[in-house]
């Protein structure tokens, strides 16, 4: 037997008449001598009888063999080239340790060559060490091994590069990154690898040096970097971390910030970053900021549709105006207020429209401006789809969708059903898609909506203090009902859901001395046809003093109460206004109850009608970043007493006065939000509330009245109170009182400046951080209202928005100012809430 074998370095044959071995390409190939059949001294031409290859488990024999590039039937010479570029080809695979070829028989002119190889091992498992379990599958995914990957050193070098490359994408530049191998022994020829992660600290920011600026000052170019920071150690707020992503992104927003500014040729001539010691980068820019240019003459070229001084009062831009980028691409494209050039066209059904601002001369420092509009057709709306409701039918989304078939196209319509959408809560706000596929053909428009179901439905399960003792509360809100496939058995999943009506449940007790249940239902589009909704609602509350029924020392309030509201949306002044009125009536049955009330025996009955009038346009509900929320309410009974002038009110007794409750309350609250920089949010609210009399003879109704201070949660109440939270101060400390304890306020004001950030906008766990100043009062008279003498308050807190248990909150406040009679009410306070904003 003849073989030539390999081992782990190329090796070419050379003719000379020595025929010497030569080492080519990092592997030899050696020769043994057997019978003398072959004299190396004289190399000789063989016919290629067959080919065989041994040893190999995993890999297609027929593949090595088309990779050797020998042939059955072909004329070689052994020693030759094409032994040597046999294995030359086979170790350029990278798929083995060892390559031998060897001559298995030889009869006469014809040769058998065997190919005896062995695989390099395969990868059977790997781990990774050194990072919190949360990091584990994303350093898989970097990484891309595979088990059964062939365990090379490149695959190894490119499984560090890659996890190098994922750490260095977060700021990690230290991270240092080890691999072992380890054999597998129980699985013949296969490894395991250890992937052992030492992250180190994030490389921040030393320092930012720029070269070349004379016009903008090193000061104003490092505020427009917005994620590239230099590191300031007082200031913890500020992330100084150096991501070069973010530093490729800020470069863009630098020469954005010169543009803005006039500069349209400033460029960045180069840029480097390097390190300043071991935890922090240096980084170098250096800029030719060219010269400040200014608008001349803006003229407008294919406009039919508007003429061009409307066309020119929308743009904004003056003659004389500093040349700006920023404000010419918004002014024409998509300024935020949506009153931009294209807007203007795309709101009228001129989805085909294009306008393209071309400089037309520049000289010295001015530019003139020829705007060359495309006005296209009208698009009319064709067809309009839904894609990704999985639960919500169809009907409800489309109810909701201000583009309908044969309408005109307009963007507006587009985002405000987004917006109806989004208020909805059956879906992802942050992943609402919109998709326009136009027709130009016909001149039509298909529109596709895009939505991501999320759970809507919620779960209380709490327990609170009131009355001195533990209340326990289990509640549920199921807000996509479907009321029509309650008795269908097949719509149970695991209810029936997709009509888009709310049915409530809620129970609160803490054993014989207090229950309470309530239900409600509404239904936001009665008739299915306008969305004009109906609310229905019941409940019935107990409280005693646990002494069963029939004792004659038992002591007990009964309340059953219902109400039915019917609101609607209104088209002016906008169609942000709704109006809703509705009717509600409360029963109380006192025997024996000595607490609270001012009577212990008898019944009073409280019936009302409310008319509320709103405006909301914010943009969603969970993290709204623009927009208002504005209501103002109106509730009243029917003035008794004004139907019976001569009566003597001063010699009936509380019950007698009571029986009809009679007063009329005004509620308004106002809430504005405002986008400052990204997802910076600042929520400025304010609140007011006066309950109001008919007749002085009877006064102030003891019921309805306000209760102001801490975290505004009502445990039980059974006066029909309003709880009102002012975080810094303990619960109800800002509300007047007498002897017997608080009493209520009959008017109050509250003011709110909160400064919002979010943490997480995933729509099962969204987070945010927020700031406040908080101030407010309640009186108990209004002649003594004074709406600037106020109870002041600031601190910070978060909020967490679960689908399933609705908003949950934290505050720190501190109370500055002292409230008389109550020397701890202010202060150092924490306050949690949950489903409620403070």
């Amino acid at each position: 037997m003849i073989a030539f074998k390999n081992s782990s370095y190329l090796a070419k044959l050379a003719k000379s008449s020595l025929l010497i071995i030569s080492l080519i390409l990092s592997y030899s190939i050696k020769a043994q001598l057997i019978n003398n059949v072959i004299d190396y001294s004289k190399p000789q031409e063989y016919e290629v009888g067959g080919i065989t290859v041994s040893g190999i488990q995993f890999l297609d024999n027929q593949a090595i063999i088309n990779l050797t590039g020998i042939k059955v039937g072909e004329i070689i010479k052994i020693p030759g080239d094409k032994t040597s570029k046999a294995i030359e080809n086979l170790w350029k695979q990278g798929l083995f340790s060892e390559i031998s070829i060897n001559a298995s028989k030889i009869q006469g002119n014809l040769i058998f060559l065997d190919f005896a190889l062995k695989e390099m091992p395969r990868l059977s498992h790997f781990s990774i060490k050194g990072v919190k379990k949360g990091e584990v599958d994303d350093i898989k995914d970097a990484a891309k091994l595979v088990k059964g990957d062939v365990v090379t050193d490149n695959l190894k070098i490119n499984a560090i590069t890659k996890i190098k490359k994922h750490y260095h994408d977060k700021g990690y530049y230290n991270v240092q990154i080890t691999i072992n191998q380890i054999k597998d022994t129980v699985i013949s020829n296969h490894v395991m690898l250890d992937i052992i992660i030492k992250k180190n600290n994030k490389v921040k920011i030393h320092k930012i040096n720029f070269h070349g600026n004379d016009k903008i000052n090193d000061k104003k170019l490092k505020r427009a970097m917005k994620d590239t920071k230099e590191r300031q150690p007082l200031n913890v707020f500020r992330s100084s971390k150096f991501i070069e992503e973010d530093f490729k992104n800020d470069k863009v927003k630098l020469i954005e910030r010169y543009n803005s500014d006039g500069y349209r040729d400033a460029v960045i001539v180069s840029d480097t970053f390097y390190r300043h010691d071991n935890k922090t980068v240096d980084i170098d820019i250096k800029v030719n900021e060219g010269r400040k240019y200014y608008f001349r003459n803006i003229t407008w070229t294919g406009n039919t549709k508007y003429s061009s001084s409307e066309l020119s009062s929308v743009l904004k831009i003056k003659k004389g105006d500093v040349y700006n980028q920023t404000a010419l691409e918004s002014n024409l494209y998509m300024s935020q207020d949506s009153r931009d050039i294209s807007s203007l066209y795309l709101d009228d059904g001129y989805l085909f429209f294009s306008v393209t601002p071309v400089e037309v001369l520049v000289e010295n420092d001015s530019i003139d401006l020829e705007m060359r509009i495309y006005e296209g057709k009208q698009a009319r709306i064709n067809k309009v789809t839904i894609t990704g409701n999985n639960k919500t039918n169809d009907n409800v989304i489309m109810r909701e969708i201000r583009t309908k078939p044969g309408q005109l196209f307009s963007r507006a319509d587009i985002i405000r059903s987004q917006r109806e959408l989004a208020q909805l809560r059956y879906f992802n706000a942050e992943k609402l898609a919109v998709n326009p596929k136009p027709n130009p053909a016909d001149g039509t428009v298909d529109i596709e909506y895009g939505v991501e179901e999320t759970s809507s439905d919620q779960v209380e399960l709490s327990g609170g203090w009131g009355g001195g003792r533990v209340i326990g509360t289990l509640g549920v809100s199921f807000n996509n009902f479907s009321a029509k496939n309650f008795f269908n058995k097949d719509a149970w999943r695991p209810l029936p859901s997709g009509d888009g009506q709310k049915l409530s449940l809620r129970a609160q007790s803490n054993g014989l001395y207090y229950q309470s249940y309530n239900a409600s239902f509404t239904e936001p589009w009665l008739g299915g046809k306008k969305p004009n909704a109906l609310s229905t609602a019941v409940y019935y509350s107990i409280q005693t003093n646990g002494v069963s029924s029939g004792d004659p020392t038992r002591q007990s309030i009964t309340i059953i109460g219902t109400t039915v509201g019917l609101g609607r949306r209104l088209n002016w002044p906008d169609d942000f206004f709704t109006l809703y009125n509705d009717v509600s009536y409360q029963h109380y049955y006192l025997d024996n109850y000595l607490s609270t009330f001012l009577f212990s025996d008898g019944v009073s009955n409280n019936l009302s009608f409310s008319t509320s009038i709103g405006r909301n346009s914010v943009d969603q509900p969970i993290y709204p970043r623009y927009g208002s929320d504005i209501s103002l309410t109106f509730k009243f009974t029917p003035p008794y007493s004004l139907f019976t002038p001569n009566k003597d009110y001063s010699s009936l007794t509380a019950q007698e006065k009571y029986k009809w409750i009679e007063y009329h309350k005004t509620d308004f609250s106002a809430s504005w939000f405002t986008k400052l920089i990204g997802n910076l949010v600042v929520n400025t609210r304010t609140k007011f509330g006066f309950l109001g009399l008919y007749d002085r003879r009877i006064g102030a109704s003891p019921f309805e009245r306000y209760y102001l201070g801490g975290d505004g949660l009502t445990g039980y109440a059974l006066d029909g109170r309003t709880v009102i939270g002012l975080r810094g101060y303990s619960n109800t400390s800002l509300t007047p009182s007498n002897s017997t304890g608080y009493i209520g306020g009959t008017i109050y004001n509250k003011y709110t400046l909160e400064l919002r950030y979010p943490i997480s906008l995933n729509p099962s766990a969204t987070i945010y951080v927020l700031s406040f100043l908080e101030a407010g009062n309640s009186w108990l008279k209004f002649k003594e209202f004074n709406p600037f003498d106020v109870k002041r308050s600031a601190g910070v807190g978060i909020r967490l928005f679960l689908p399933m248990f609705g908003q949950i909150g934290l505050d720190w406040g501190y109370g500055f100012d002292n409230v008389t009679g109550n020397a701890s009410a202010g202060g150092s306070q924490f306050h949690f809430s949950i489903g409620q904003t403070l």
